[in-house]
Parts: structure tokens; sequence; C-alpha cells
């Protein structure tokens, strides 16, 4: 799919970040949108910037973690624009804390809309997909489904999850050449609110410094807009990659992600040391 105008995209998470900048980028380029959010107020803006740009917009409050309610959206998506040929399954929250003091709700949130929620988007668009004959599935995995972090268990092991369900997911639609395939996006430091809306326990303080720390830290490190993470993650559907690393920092990351696990894991332990 090298060409985007007159397709009709789903975005989850599209009222803020990445999933905004998929929006406006993609109404500028002629597609026609369904967008999601259970930020209300955030969606409604978003529709707000795609609108005038001649193309169709329809939006959805909606929690990805509501398996019911993302299969509800996907019909209503089919029902409103005729058919849908891309689904950006990109909404995510974060959360901070050590494995012992983590509690099994702040765990079971994040998986519930950082796993479960692509898993839900998946399924529910891609009979709707092969159906248009043209079809792309774009998984938002994170730079942490490349390497562990300490502090982050419940956020790698969304991530990770992510990667392997889009790789194995890739691979069978090669298998069934239906025109239908996927992209599994790892974005390094995008500048977004994720970090300052995080859940962080103070079990990270032991690990990487204050929460307010992290905070800042992560704001400093941040070295892409999401307007441009948008950019590379379109172009990176437009050539049919399996991955898409977004940022200069993904790049280095995923070099790291190749040495022995003991070389990178000794670095962030001796940098989380100093820090603390």
């Amino acid at each position: 799919m090298n060409r985007f105008d007159g397709r009709v995209a789903a975005i989850t998470g599209a009222g803020s970040g990445i999933g905004r900048a998929l929006a406006t980028e993609l109404a500028r380029r002629g597609a026609h949108l369904a967008v999601a959010d259970i930020d209300e107020v955030g969606l409604a803006e978003t529709v707000a910037l795609c609108e005038g740009s001649g193309v169709k917009v329809t939006s959805q409050h909606l929690d990805v973690a509501d398996r019911d309610g993302v299969y509800a959206w996907a019909d209503q998506v089919v029902a409103d624009h005729g058919r849908v040929n891309l689904v950006f399954n990109n909404a995510g929250v974060a959360l901070a804390a050590s494995v012992e003091a983590m509690s099994y709700e702040d765990f079971e949130w994040l998986m519930h809309i950082n796993f479960w929620g692509v898993v839900y988007g998946t399924k529910a668009f891609l009979p709707h997909l092969k159906a248009s004959g043209e079809g792309h599935v774009v998984n938002l995995s994170s730079v942490f489904g490349l390497v562990s972090i300490p502090a982050q268990s419940a956020y790698n092991a969304a991530k990770f999850g992510v990667r392997g369900f889009t790789d194995a997911l890739r691979m069978e639609l090669d298998i069934a050449e239906c025109g239908v395939s996927s992209t599994t996006v790892h974005p390094g430091g995008i500048k977004t609110n994720i970090a300052r809306n995080a859940r962080m326990d103070e079990s990270v303080t032991a690990l990487a410094g204050s929460p307010d720390k992290a905070r800042d830290e992560f704001d400093k490190i941040a070295m892409t807009s999401a307007d441009t993470a948008a950019r590379r993650i379109l172009t990176a559907v437009a050539q049919n990659r399996r991955r898409a690393l977004i940022g200069p920092d993904a790049k280095l990351i995923d070099l790291a992600s190749r040495l022995p696990a003991g070389l990178y894991q000794r670095a962030l332990v001796f940098g989380a040391k100093r820090r603390r």
C-alpha cells in the first residue's frame, strides 16, 4: 500500500501523541479516518484538526481493553465508510514499578490496554481488511520491546508480546497471500505525554531516581516529534517493512539488543545505581 489517498484508516489512541499525528498526516494525504480514544476531549480536538481536509472523519469513544467494544467499533467503521484498509493499534499507557512492589491491578490495567488492546484491534479488523482486498495492520510496540529496562517489567512484557504477536501475524499473512500485511513499530523517545501520564510507584526511586526525576529525564531524551514519528511510520507501511525503528535512539537500542544480554544489562544496572 504505497498510497493512502481514498483509503480508510482506523486509529486507536487518536486523541493525542502519535495517534493524533497519524490522523492529521493521513488526512493530509487524502485518507478517510475512523478515530477512537478513551479521551473524548482530545479526540474531539483531533477530529477538528482533520476536518476540512476533504476526507470523511468519524470518531468513537473507546476503551481498547473492552473486547466487545473494539469489535463493535470495527463493524461500525465498515458500516460508516464501506470498508477499512488500515488499522493502527496505537493506544497505550505507561507504568513504572519494581516487580516486587507492582500491584496486580496496575499490571493487569497495562496489559489489558497495551497488549490485549492490540490483539483485539488486530482480530476485530483483520476480516474486514481481507474483505477490502488491500489492507495493513500497524501495531505499536516500543524500543522496550527490544530491550528490558528496570522498573518497566509490565511495559516490557506487553511490548515484547506485541512484537512476537505481530511478527507471527506477518508470516501468516505472507503465507496466505491475501492482500493484507503488517508492520511492528518500535518508537524510541517520542515527544508525547505518555511519561507524564504514567502510573509511577514509589519503588521507582530505588531503581531510577524519584518519579518526577524519571519523568523529567524522559522529556530530555525524547528525540523525535510525534509528527516525525507519524511520517516515518507511514513510510514503513508504504514500503511494507516488517519492523519500523522510529528515531535515532531506536536504531541504537536495536543494535544494543543484538549484543550479549549481559553487556547491555550490566550497563543499565550501572547507570541506575549512579542515578540512585
